[in-house]
């Protein structure tokens, strides 16, 4: 299952979308996630579906790796249509003592179902075709404005960029140990959903340990490098807008803004 998680893993390309600039890419994310919570019915997901088949075919990503990044979060997707099924009032179709299932429910199930998986899709193309050190530098630059009010943006932008470049690292790593401890005897597949829960938490800490490790072996790599910060640092590849970036943002600007509009139509 861990493995199957594409958030933060990069896969190498030299197609237009890999080369634009990151903190274009960033921008239009950040555009694509507003234009999401904005829309407000069905058809408006039309053009998001093909904003982003668009994205995986212009981009070479296998569509198999992207959609086998849903699979981890498939519980969560449930439980949050679940909620929404059963907590929305409305036009009562199906009734069984205090459960009441309405036709609203199911509409709302659906929509938020559609939005999560949106979401996850989105933003696991942001880190599929960006590189970690081009998404540290264009978040550093976006961020660099704040600098003036104190802001430690270089250090900032450093942190989430290694966050997101441990995710797949702490994930392989717990399925290395929960094989390690199946090999010893443990069960993490048998039992209903508080069983399995349960027989996870002995993963907790040597996973901890682990992670605690590879931060200090982190920190010591970076000071053997002399590390010192964002300041008077320079870059093998500065980050230089094209014009195929100003481009690329005035055409996302146009497609989310119809895409809002048509749904609110």
């Amino acid at each position: 299952m861990f493995k199957n998680i594409t958030i933060g893993q990069y896969y190498p390309g030299d197609s237009i979308i890999h080369r634009l600039d990151p903190r274009i890419k960033i921008i239009i994310i950040t555009l694509f996630i507003i234009s999401i919570f904005f829309i407000q019915d069905f058809i408006g997901y039309l053009p998001i579906l093909i904003f982003i088949i668009g994205v995986i075919q212009i981009s070479g990503v296998p569509g198999k790796k992207v959609l086998r990044g849903l699979r981890p979060l498939f519980l969560i997707i449930m439980v949050t249509m679940i909620f929404n099924i059963l907590l929305t009032p409305g036009a009562v179709i199906f009734r069984l003592w205090f459960i009441n299932i309405t036709r609203e429910g199911i509409r709302q199930a659906l929509f938020m179902g559609l939005r999560l998986i949106f979401l996850v899709t989105g933003t696991s193309l942001l880190t599929l075709t960006t590189s970690p050190i081009s998404l540290t530098d264009g978040i550093e630059s976006l961020l660099s404005p704040l600098k003036r009010f104190g802001m430690p943006s270089h250090e900032l932008a450093m942190m989430m960029s290694i966050a997101l470049r441990f995710i797949p690292t702490l994930m392989e790593e717990t399925d290395k140990i929960m094989k390690a401890q199946m090999a010893r005897g443990a069960d993490f597949e048998s039992g209903n959903v508080l069983k399995r829960a349960k027989n996870m938490v002995p993963l907790l800490v040597p996973l901890f340990v682990n992670a605690f490790r590879r931060a200090d072996e982190l920190a010591t790599a970076m000071e053997a490098r002399c590390y010192r910060g964002g300041e008077g640092r320079t870059r093998l590849k500065p980050l230089k807008l094209e014009q195929k970036d100003f481009v690329a943002l005035f055409v996302c600007i146009v497609f989310f803004a119809g895409t809002i509009f048509i749904s609110r139509l």
